[in-house]
């Protein structure tokens, strides 16, 4: 089957505007930019031991109207080909979904498509991000991913960003939550929304991020992660090397054992007018699953 990857490499870093109804990403080593309706995006992927198609798979995808920007960032166990393949699957979901305002069915469709994983003793790991222009809300659905990082404007210290946190407008579609894709079948994903406003960060990442290793040999996990980024750099385009960096001294110079990706999403305040209250509502209840397409 033929892989579904975007053409670049960590020596071209340009920032690429997405266009209405395209779909960007891949399991390949990325160090890029990408700007969607509202949103800036950095994103940086390294697979495991520098090989040509890791098991970390990222995509971004624009709406036909331009208003709905899709973030999603997969983590398969293991490499290779079936890796390659199964992002090609995750991009003709995308595909399939691109124009949906609700990402549960794109999530329960993913955990359709890679429950054969299961068979073979293999999972994935996925973090769905839909960002609605007009609402200026990010709506989150986690499939046994990491907890993403929210920081505030103006803030130096980031949040772990769940269903819990105080920061989120809560709602949900009914059904399960935090379960890997391909575990169980017919599996309903939980998803909430976050209200966004310029200058906001939110950091998405796989779990070499948090696996790192202390000189007392314990991981850093999400909240000594969280911590470490404590008075990173305020400017969006420098968190990403900097977490890095400091993931390097963590490590003390030894390579990660896992493939690493990372995006960053920065609210850079170009949103469309703004709706009334009551269309705000609708809009929002659309994307969590509350009323219909």
């Amino acid at each position: 089957m033929a892989t579904e990857q975007i053409d670049a490499t960590h020596e071209n870093p340009e920032t690429h505007a997405l266009q209405c109804m395209e779909i960007w990403g891949g399991n390949r080593a990325i160090d890029s930019a990408i700007s969607t309706t509202g949103i800036d995006a950095w994103i940086y992927s390294e697979p495991f031991e520098s090989g040509v198609g890791g098991g970390d798979i990222h995509y971004v995808s624009m709406c036909a109207s331009g208003r709905i920007a899709r973030f999603v960032v997969a983590d398969v166990s293991g490499h290779g080909e079936g890796v390659s393949e199964l992002a090609a699957t995750l991009r003709r979901q995308m595909r399939r979904h691109i124009n949906r305002v609700d990402q549960a069915s794109f999530a329960r469709a993913l955990n359709e498509a890679f429950r054969r994983l299961a068979e073979v003793g293999q999972f994935a790991t996925a973090l769905l991000a839909s960002y609605d222009a007009p609402t200026n809300h990010l709506i989150v659905c986690n499939a046994g991913h990491p907890r993403p990082l929210l920081r505030r404007a103006g803030e130096t210290t980031w949040t772990l960003l769940d269903r819990h946190a105080g920061c989120a407008v809560i709602d949900h579609g009914g059904g399960e939550s935090g379960l890997p894709l391909g575990v169980v079948e017919d599996t309903d994903y939980f998803q909430f929304a976050v209200p966004l406003k310029p200058g906001d960060l939110v950091l998405i990442y796989t779990d070499a991020m948090i696996e790192a290793k202390g000189e007392d040999g314990r991981l850093l996990g999400e909240d000594g992660f969280r911590t470490l980024l404590d008075g990173v750099s305020p400017q969006a385009d420098a968190v990403i090397p900097e977490a890095l960096e400091r993931l390097n001294r963590v490590r003390r110079g030894v390579a990660a054992d896992d493939d690493v990706t990372a995006l960053l999403l920065h609210h850079n305040g170009g949103s469309p007018p703004s709706l009334s209250f009551a269309e705000r509502a609708r809009v929002i209840g659309r994307l969590i699953g509350l009323g219909g397409d």
